[in-house]
This record gives structure tokens, C-alpha cells and sequence, in this order.
């Protein structure tokens, strides 16, 4: 299907990410866009009272999506409205960009302006804040390492040190409180286009592993 990607999320440990590393750093190139491959990812998800967007992960229903607003390495000079759709198994995702200022009046509740924005993906937003009461419901922090192989338009990421924080009011501020989500380990993630080349698939094969349907931001609403 156009626009969308296949894709595993595989939960792993200590030992299993130095494998894996080794062997897509012997394979794959490191992320250009990350300082020695790493990153630093800070999301703020959505969610409504009834948590819409959590259940449907949870439940495993087969067309949902869910909206979040991300920054890399505390920079908030560059900051996406992202939206994120899973259908059959299959993952694509719309972006925009906002401003810092447009971000923080999200997080404190000021929305009039995103009807107004001339951003389709903002006024989408809101028009489900309004219908579905969508709202700023969680902090996500983790730190990312990631490999990119060009046939196939292949892209492998192991994330960890995931971390939450309640709410989002100080979501631009780089040090707002976060704290441990649980007992969330390493997740390895593989996403492709059309075809998963065998070098890949061989290099991200581990014994007594498989893809399952882990989330983080599932893992990081253990709070409230």
C-alpha cells in the first residue's frame, strides 16, 4: 500500500542490542542524522479520557492511529506534528512542522489557532480534539541508536532509557522531570518498504526473539 511500511518491534536486552549492533555496524551505515548514531527523542502523545488511543494498541485493533508532537537532542528549533496510522500490520505516517510557540499553546490548552493554521494535519488535530477529546496526555523520552541499509529503504533502531513524564505543559523544557517507565527494556525496531533484504533479515535474527507488538507509549502510561 503506497505511503505505508512493514514493520517489527522486538523487545531485547543488554546483550542482544550488543549483537545487533555489531552486526548492522559490519552491514548497515549509522544514522548521518545522529551524533555517532544516537539521538535523543522527546514526544508528547495524545490521548482522551476513555484512552482511546491506548486501548486500541492494548486490544490490537487492525486500522488505528495516534498523534504526537517529537523533537531530537533538546533542539525545539525543529519540532513535527506527527500522525501515526497501522493498518493490517502495515505502518504509515503524515508530519508537519510547528513552532515552539504553537507547541507550548497545544500543551496549555489554547487550540483556536489550529483550525486557522493552514496546516492540514493541525486542523485535523484539532477537529478530533474537539469530536473524540484528544488531549496532551503523556511525555516519552528515550535515547535511540540507528542503522539505514539503502536496498529497500531499510531502517534499524534499537531504543532504551525510555522515560515518561505526566502531562505536557513542560514539554519544551529540556529539564522537566521524567522518570524510569517501569521495567521497559531495549526495543528493537525494523522497518522496510517493499522487501526486507536477507543480509538484513539474517543480521536481526536472535534466538527465542519475535516481533510482538510492544509500545512505548504504552509502556510509559504505567503511571496514569
Amino acid at each position: 500500500m503506497a505511503g505505508f511500511r512493514h514493520e517489527w518491534k522486538i523487545e531485547i536486552n543488554a546483550m542482544d542490542a550488543a549483537v545487533i549492533r555489531s552486526r548492522l555496524r559490519a552491514v548497515a551505515k549509522e544514522d548521518a542524522h545522529g551524533r555517532g548514531g544516537k539521538y535523543e527523542i522527546r514526544s508528547l502523545y495524545f490521548d482522551n479520557l476513555k484512552d482511546k488511543a491506548l486501548r486500541e494498541k492494548i486490544d490490537g485493533v487492525n486500522t488505528r492511529e495516534k498523534f504526537r508532537i517529537r523533537y531530537y537532542n533538546k533542539d525545539i528549533s525543529l519540532i513535527k506534528l506527527e500522525k501515526k496510522r497501522k493498518y493490517n500490520g502495515l505502518t504509515g505516517k503524515e508530519s508537519v512542522l510547528l513552532s515552539a510557540e504553537e507547541v507550548q499553546k497545544i500543551a496549555e490548552g489554547d487550540n483556536s489557532f489550529m483550525v486557522h493554521s493552514g496546516k492540514k494535519l493541525l486542523a485535523e488535530l484539532y477537529s478530533k480534539m474537539q469530536a473524540q477529546g484528544l488531549a496532551p496526555k503523556t511525555i516519552v523520552d528515550y535515547t535511540r541508536e540507528a542503522f539505514v541499509y539503502p536496498e529497500g529503504n531499510v531502517r534499524v533502531t534499537l531504543d532504551y532509557n525510555i522515560r515518561t513524564g505526566l502531562g505536557g505543559t513542560d514539554f519544551l523544557n529540556p529539564d522537566c522531570v521524567t522518570i524510569p517507565a517501569g521495567d521497559a527494556g531495549i526495543i528493537m525496531e525494523v522497518k522496510w518498504d517493499a522487501f526486507l533484504p536477507d543480509i538484513i533479515r539474517d543480521a536481526v535474527q536472535l534466538p527465542g526473539r519475535r516481533a510482538g507488538a510492544y509500545s512505548k507509549y504504552a509502556a510509559c502510561r504505567i503511571y496514569g
